[in-house]
């Protein structure tokens, strides 16, 4: 693999998205799309989030030779609602499930936020599938909260008000920039999440805990990349959280200034080229 010298600016004209396809999984299908050729690379977006959330990301690797599979989780996007789990390790198992339909022996996990510590999961629990780990604002452990915080995440969560709640957050991400196509992105998820039993998927979502990711770090043995952005509000210290991260990995660091919980979004111009070496260096030794 060699890195283009081409990355991709926010906002900037895209090819058309590839066209969606369905494994299904037990109590549904999970949507996912596959551009390019190479060595196997799979995204998983966080939570309310959709796989749009790689729309620069995925079509860069894609260009400098990798074949990049970019999924919703469940109740997310195009994926069915019908699920009974929406947890971290459902969906690493459904990311290990799509190496298998896909073809590939081996593959390098892209996650972001809840996504990437499904992607942990996934290394720790089958370590001769992943070869790699590019963990982006992830959520790898619980952190504390108190009750009122708790009852006010809750209430904040119900219908009628909730979906606009959702999105006023989700627009407070994106501290340095957002991308030209902000609305069209958030209109997609407005879309995904007026489906018919979306919404609950959703809301059983924001209740996964990530107690057993953190119980599963010192099972994981591929190289990994940290990416976390310098203001991620999700996080009280974003940089200390990455360093822990970091050092439980043994993984390489990039804090990205200036970005919020989409650092790939925000900051495609730092985080393409650091991915890009990542699997470069990875691939190479893999």
């Amino acid at each position: 693999m060699t890195t283009a010298s081409l990355v991709p600016t926010v906002g900037a004209d895209r090819p058309n998205p590839p066209e969606t396809a369905v494994i299904q999984r037990p109590g549904g299908g999970i949507a996912y799309d596959v551009q390019g050729s190479g060595p196997l690379v799979v995204c998983l977006p966080g939570m309310g989030a959709t796989r749009g959330l790689f729309r620069f990301l995925a079509p860069a690797l894609a260009a400098v030779g990798y074949r990049v599979a970019t999924m919703d989780l469940r109740g997310h996007g195009e994926s069915d609602t019908s699920f009974h789990e929406y947890d971290d390790i459902a969906a690493g198992s459904d990311a290990l499930a799509l190496i298998d339909v896909i073809g590939g022996n081996r593959a390098v996990l892209i996650g972001n936020s809840m996504g990437a510590g499904a992607c942990v999961w996934a290394a720790a629990e089958a370590p001769d599938r992943v070869a790699g780990l590019v963990l982006l604002g992830p959520f790898v452990r619980d952190h504390p909260t108190g009750g009122l915080a708790t009852l006010a995440s809750r209430l904040a969560l119900m219908r009628p008000w909730g979906p606009a709640a959702w999105r006023a957050y989700h627009a407070r991400l994106y501290p340095s920039r957002k991308p030209t196509d902000f609305a069209e992105y958030q209109a997609s998820l407005s879309r995904s999440l007026s489906r018919p039993g979306a919404w609950r998927a959703f809301v059983a979502t924001t209740k996964t805990r990530h107690a057993p990711v953190e119980a599963r770090l010192g099972d994981v043995r591929a190289p990994a990349l940290v990416v976390m952005g310098e203001r991620d509000s999700d996080f009280p210290d974003p940089a200390a959280e990455a360093r822990w991260i970091a050092d439980h990995l043994d993984a390489e660091l990039l804090v990205v200034p200036g970005a919020g919980h989409y650092p790939q979004v925000e900051r495609p111009d730092l985080v393409v080229p650091a991915v890009t070496g990542f699997l470069d260096r990875v691939i190479s030794h893999a």
